[in-house]
């Protein structure tokens, strides 16, 4: 997954979590600055669509299409607040942070660090045909079905 895989997952998460009654304030809070962000920097990438339906495989191909057009994998500032929004969504919806797939494919990076990532069920943790130069750091990794062998 590039970085703008990352980004779409988080606006996943957040438009998700956010949309809920029930939802915590500091996922509220953190979805409309990362939105804000978007729009600011990247007037011609809609979430709109992605928003009414944070689900849809479609939608999300096509903000991430854009977003990556736009150049946003490299916008460092995008993807802070991208990191911000997903523990936001863990911390106080569980729920929502249980449909977050990580999957970094084809990378090409000085220095890889995660951690404390879980997944259960069909959620994934994955790494897949990339390259670091200076290495990785993966700490507190879970994954798979709890009780499952």
């Amino acid at each position: 997954m590039e970085p703008v895989s990352i980004i779409v997952a988080a606006l996943v998460a957040g438009a998700a979590a956010a949309a809920k009654d029930m939802a915590a304030q500091a996922i509220k809070d953190a979805y409309a600055g990362f939105n804000a962000l978007i729009q600011r920097k990247y007037e011609g990438v809609s979430v709109d669509a992605l928003e009414r339906k944070p689900d849809s495989e479609a939608k999300q191909l096509s903000v991430q299409e854009d977003l990556t057009d736009a150049g946003a994998g490299k916008d460092m500032e995008l993807l802070d607040q991208a990191k911000a929004l997903l523990d936001a969504v863990k911390a106080h919806d569980q729920a929502a942070a249980a449909s977050i797939n990580i999957g970094l494919d084809e990378v090409e990076a000085a220095y890889l660090k995660l951690k404390d990532a879980a997944a259960t069920g069909d959620v994934n943790v994955g790494v897949k045909k990339s390259t670091f130069s200076g290495g990785i750091d993966l700490e507190g990794l879970t994954a798979g079905t709890p009780g499952k062998k």
